[in-house]
């Protein structure tokens, strides 16, 4: 039986939210909100978060979190999921992102499942279909296309695939199945020491997306499709955003779950 571990990175310094991960949400800070929705998925056997600032570690202690510090020089939250399987044991990692305080535990069981259900896919990860042109055309939101065998073939905040026969984007959803990505990422051990030591692609630079990295160098991404939702925290309106939901008897027991 594999050995597997939630990772959940919380970096301090944030250009759009500085201390994020401390950020109050009704009384509790987000990376401890992460913490506690990670620890409900039925698949993982360990959650421990991945910090490079004593602030945090001291916040994870007090709530009687798992918590580890790696390097302030690390520059992706792959990158921080990869440093921690170099120190602790485990067989699959799952980077769970420390800017989702309402994401939902059965959400990373699916992501869980798309490695354990395929012995050659190295790396997972989930996708949702777009149905709003809004999103489609949001750079912060990352679209993919997905290959017929389930791999990615591609990640950008541009709307791909470009529906060349249609001049309205508005009608674009009508002509094509588009997808957001979920920033959920579940690595085998063995890929994860590999991922660490290749350099940064020329593509992840320009889309500033750590998950090309693994496509420009030739390996590949497994995409399964969820029906969850994700709502990363980025600025002081998401913030609020999340607090109205964790406040609403609907929201909370929606995102809760």
């Amino acid at each position: 039986m594999s050995l597997i571990v939630g990772v959940i990175p919380a970096r301090y310094a944030s250009q759009r939210l500085p201390g994020k991960p401390l950020v109050d949400l009704l009384g509790k800070p987000m990376v401890q909100r992460v913490y506690e929705q990670a620890k409900k998925a039925k698949l993982l056997n360990r959650v421990v978060v991945a910090t490079d600032d004593q602030r945090i570690v001291g916040v994870v202690q007090a709530f009687g979190g798992d918590v580890v510090m790696t390097s302030a020089e690390i520059k992706s939250g792959s990158d921080r999921v990869a440093a921690v399987a170099m120190m602790i044991d485990g067989d699959i990692f799952v980077n769970v992102q420390g800017d989702e305080p309402l994401i939902a535990p059965d959400m990373i069981d699916q992501a869980v499942r798309v490695v354990l259900d395929d012995g050659q896919a190295q790396v997972g990860t989930l996708a949702k279909k777009i149905d709003a042109v809004a999103d489609l055309i949001n750079p912060s939101i990352v679209k993919v296309v997905v290959a017929a065998d389930s791999n990615a073939l591609y990640f950008s905040r541009s709307p791909v695939p470009f529906v060349r026969d249609e001049a309205d984007q508005a009608k674009w959803l009508e002509r094509q199945t588009f997808f957001k990505h979920i920033g959920i990422y579940v690595f085998r051990k063995d890929f994860l020491s590999r991922f660490a030591q290749l350099p940064e692609s020329p593509l992840e630079k320009t889309e500033r997306l750590e998950q090309l990295r693994i496509l420009e160098h030739g390996f590949r991404i497994k995409v399964g499709i969820t029906g969850y939702d994700s709502i990363p925290v980025d600025t002081e309106e998401d913030v609020e955003r999340v607090i109205g939901l964790l406040k609403g008897a609907e929201g909370a027991q929606r995102w809760s779950r």
